[in-house]
């Protein structure tokens, strides 16, 4: 089944990637010919994509915010845990991975893609069912982040039980009597940080899985924050910590 990325980073990002088979560049007309979008029609005229010049009114119909560009191609090419574990190992580094438990907003998921492109993930783990997945909201939301990311769409507590295999240390960001203030949980090692949920957090299967429980301490009146925030902040500490 095809698909349309749209908005100008996400299409930029996507054509640079080069993991999907991109079919055709839809461009609105007058939209000017500088910028990312030269950038763009460089890249496709080297991929020999063809470019079809169309009413603005034609992509708009698509939805969100494209900026005047769209770009049909093949669905996200999902990777697996072996994969990432493997270009962990190319980069001679511990493994850095992010395991998201049934999230259901493409905005946060997006959001924590984009984090964790930005701080040097090797690659996410989702479920592979009842959970928000790689569609051109998402990469919309993340800024194309997404396609430069291996993100396996699995059952979390067989990889999760198979990174423990591997010597990861699961991590689990999480509220409750028996979280650990974050500060005091070492981010350093081979690390799979599990972000839960926007309405229930993490299942229990998934919560009972994790080594520790570690929760981010707020000093304000609000008792917890957005996933996509405060999985952003935990990878950034993370990232630090590395």
């Amino acid at each position: 089944m095809r698909e349309w990325i749209t908005g100008r980073n996400p299409v930029f990002e996507t054509l640079s990637a080069h993991r999907r088979q991109c079919f055709r560049l839809m461009l609105g007309n007058g939209v000017e010919e500088k910028g990312v979008i030269a950038e763009i029609l460089g890249m496709v005229k080297d991929l020999k994509i063809p470019v079809e010049r169309v009413n603005r009114q034609k992509i708009d119909s698509l939805g969100g915010n494209p900026q005047g560009v769209a770009l049909e191609t093949a669905p996200y090419p999902y990777s697996d845990l072996h994969s990432i574990l493997k270009a962990a190992e190319r980069k001679e580094e511990k493994p850095f991975i992010l395991i998201l438990d049934t999230l259901q907003d493409p905005q946060n998921l997006g959001t924590l893609l984009r984090s964790a492109e930005a701080f040097g993930v090797h690659g996410v783990i989702i479920p592979s069912h009842n959970a928000a997945g790689v569609t051109p909201a998402v990469v919309h939301s993340s800024s194309g982040a997404c396609e430069h990311l291996l993100i396996a769409a699995t059952n979390l507590a067989q990889a999760i039980s198979e990174m423990k295999q591997a010597n990861i240390w699961v991590i689990g960001l999480d509220a409750g009597d028996d979280a650990q203030d974050i500060a005091s949980v070492r981010l350093d090692g081979a690390l799979g940080l599990v972000v839960g949920s926007e309405a229930e957090g993490m299942r229990a299967l998934v919560r009972r899985s994790c080594d520790v429980i570690a929760r981010l301490p707020m000093t304000g009146r609000i008792e917890s924050l957005n996933a996509a925030v405060s999985g952003s902040i935990a990878l950034y500490l993370a990232s630090r910590a590395r």
